[in-house]
């Protein structure tokens, strides 16, 4: 069973369906409203211990009701939660999803508790990195924090699996340098490379910039088109999605690196495989609405 450590977000979704995005000064009624756990970070631990990983989580939530709530939801995976930090002087970070009714999401997120999480508290988690097999970071807890945890999996050989989103546009050489893969959206990868991502050809372009940038493999997911992938030494492919009816797009891209990282071997040989893995995954994620609550388990992946 591999080790996967995810560093990254917690938290709680407000879910509030409406017909069609609110154009500037508009007002307009909900035809729903849920709340359910989220955070990229959560997300993808518990795609990956779904995906038949042992999945341990690095995070930091408030000494709030809202934590409560997550704490219960990463005890029914059987999450390990050794390392998600408790701060009383922060909240529990929160987002807020706006879905339409064609299934697309716009997200607004107060960090919280994430961007309270510090390079010193993940020196404390030194040795249980050095364990893993593989660890995930998403750019919503600091870049700081996640390049001292990076440096540390490098020194002890553990894969390094970098998804840059939410996207910014200047990431830190050092960060890229440490990161074994990087795993963007066609969106994330345009506003890391200036290249606009639209067919293949272009895939490759903005992959070639990104190896220019130190990273030795990427992956570039493209919604229902599927995925892309690039390896440093010239190979590359691409992975067709799982033609589905989407209701939420929530998470597809969260349940895709989870079970990617689960099943990925570490000198990347069966990237075609594990990535045809993570897009039935993320196939079926998309056909319910909510975050964690669509993330399938592995007993669901049949082809």
């Amino acid at each position: 069973m591999k080790k996967i450590v995810v560093l990254g977000s917690t938290n709680v979704d407000t879910i509030l369906n409406i017909e069609r995005l609110p154009l500037p000064g508009e007002t307009m009624a909900m035809t729903d409203r849920s709340v359910a756990g989220g955070g990229k970070g959560a997300n993808q631990a518990i795609a990956a211990v779904r995906a038949g990983a042992e999945a341990s989580f690095i995070s930091k939530v408030g000494g709030d009701h809202a934590a409560d709530f997550m704490f219960e939801t990463f005890k029914k995976d059987g999450l390990n939660m050794e390392h998600v930090i408790v701060d009383e002087n922060v909240g529990t970070g929160k987002a807020y999803i706006l879905l339409d009714e064609n299934g697309q999401n716009s997200i607004l997120v107060y960090g919280g508790a994430n961007q309270a999480i510090t390079p010193a508290e993940i020196d404390d988690t030194k040795d249980f990195i050095a364990e893993a097999d593989c660890i995930i970071a998403q750019f919503e807890v600091p870049l700081e924090t996640i390049t001292e945890a990076f440096k540390i999996a490098k020194d002890n050989g553990v894969v390094t699996i970098l998804n840059p989103a939410p996207a910014k546009k200047e990431i830190p050489a050092e960060l890229i340098a440490l990161s074994d893969v990087i795993a963007p959206n066609e969106t994330e990868a345009e506003i890391i490379t200036g290249v606009k991502v639209e067919d293949e050809a272009s895939m490759q372009k903005a992959a070639d910039a990104l190896h220019e940038m130190g990273v030795g493999t990427v992956v570039i997911t493209v919604g229902d088109k599927g995925s892309f992938y690039s390896f440093k030494d010239g190979k590359s492919g691409f992975v067709d999605a799982f033609k589905v009816k989407a209701v939420d797009t929530t998470a597809a891209g969260d349940t895709f690196i989870g079970y990617l990282s689960a099943n990925l071997e570490k000198d990347m040989s069966n990237i075609e495989e594990a990535m045809k893995i993570a897009s039935k995954a993320s196939s079926i994620t998309v056909q319910e609405q909510g975050a964690q609550n669509s993330i399938p388990h592995k007993s669901k992946i049949n082809f």
